[in-house]
C-alpha cells in the first residue's frame, strides 16, 4: 500500500518543521532499492554521516532521493570531530553536501564530541545555518553535561536533536538525555532502535499478533510513545522498511506498554551515554 507522505510527522525539535516520525538510517553502507521504497511509504527522514562508507553512503542516498521533492524529504548528515575546526568543518559540509547532491541539508550533526573544541565546533554548525549551508544543527551522542556546554556555546539558534543509542536493551537516554530533550524541546532522535530485541520476542511478538504488524513494529512503537522521540532503523530489504513503516500507525495500550516496561525495564546508568 502506497502511503507516500502521508506517515505520523512531529515537529523535530527546535525546527519546528513536521518530520515523519520513523525514518532510515544508513549506517554502514544503505540499499538504494530499500530507500526509495520507504520514501514511497513516507519514511522521508533520512539519515547518513560523511564517515559511513567513507563517504559511500551519502552518494547512495543521493542516488535514492532523486526524483523526489527536495522540499517534502528531511536530510541528516553528521560530521566527524576531527573535521569540527572551522576550516575543515565548511569543507567537510561542503563535501557532504556534494556526495548527497542537494545545495543544503536540513540538520547537521556533530558525530560524537571527540577531542577538539566543543565550542569552535558548534560556533562553526551555527555559522553554517547563517550561510544556508544547513538549516539545522545537532549533535549526536552526547550526554548532560556536553549538551549543556555545546548549547551554552550558541547564540542564535539551539540543538534541534541529540542522536543516540536507544532500544529496549538500552533504556537509560529515558533517566539522561530524553529530560534534557524535553526541558529545551530538542529532538531525541534513535538509532539502533531495534538493537537487543531478541530477548523481548516473546513478548513483543505476541503483543504484534494483536496489531497485525511484526513485532520489530512493536519494539519501534515503544520507543515513539514519548513524543519527543524520532526512530532511524537500518534496513537492508524491502521487506525490513515496510516492517519499519508499520510502526507508525501502532498504538499501545496502558497494558501493553506495562507489558513491554515489565520484560525490558528501565536500569540506572552510571558514567557515560553507550555507544555502538
Amino acid at each position: 500500500m502506497d502511503k507516500r507522505m502521508q506517515m505520523p510527522t512531529r515537529l523535530f525539535g527546535t525546527t519546528q518543521r513536521p518530520v515523519a516520525i520513523v525514518g532510515q538510517g544508513t549506517w554502514p553502507i544503505p540499499d538504494v532499492a530499500a530507500l526509495r521504497h520507504g520514501l514511497s511509504l513516507g519514511m522521508t527522514h533520512i539519515d547518513t554521516a560523511e564517515t559511513y562508507g567513507k563517504g559511500r553512503s551519502e552518494e547512495l542516498v543521493g542516488e535514492a532521493i532523486r526524483g523526489f521533492p527536495r522540499e517534502q524529504l528531511f536530510l541528516v548528515s553528521k560530521v566527524l570531530p576531527q573535521n569540527g575546526g572551522r576550516k575543515k568543518l565548511q569543507a567537510a559540509c561542503e563535501g557532504s553536501l556534494r556526495r548527497l547532491g542537494v545545495s543544503e541539508l536540513d540538520c547537521y550533526l556533530l558525530h560524537w564530541r571527540g577531542d577538539g573544541d566543543l565550542a569552535e565546533t558548534m560556533e562553526g554548525l551555527e555559522q553554517l545555518v547563517s550561510q544556508g549551508k544547513i538549516r539545522a544543527l545537532g549533535v549526536s551522542n552526547l550526554d548532560p553535561w556536553d549538551l549543556r556546554e555545546a548549547q551554552a556555546a550558541l547564540r542564535q539558534t539551539s540543538i534541534a536533536c541529540n542522536q543516540v543509542l536507544y532500544n529496549l536493551e538500552e533504556r537509560t537516554v529515558e533517566s539522561h538525555e530524553l529530560p534534557w530533550a524535553q526541558a529545551h524541546k530538542s529532538a531525541l532522535v534513535a538509532y539502533t532502535p531495534l538493537g537487543g530485541m531478541a530477548r523481548y520476542e516473546s513478548t513483543l511478538q505476541t503483543i504484534g499478533e494483536r496489531h497485525k504488524v511484526p513485532a520489530s513494529a512493536i519494539a519501534l512503537a515503544f520507543l515513539l510513545r514519548t513524543s519527543d522521540v524520532f526512530v532511524i532503523p537500518k534496513a537492508a530489504t524491502i521487506a525490513h522498511v515496510e516492517a519499519n513503516a508499520q510502526a507508525a500507525y501502532v498504538e499501545l495500550t496502558d497494558e501493553e506498554i506495562a507489558a513491554i516496561n515489565a520484560a525490558a525495564p528501565l536500569r540506572e546508568r552510571n558514567g557515560p551515554l553507550p555507544t555502538n
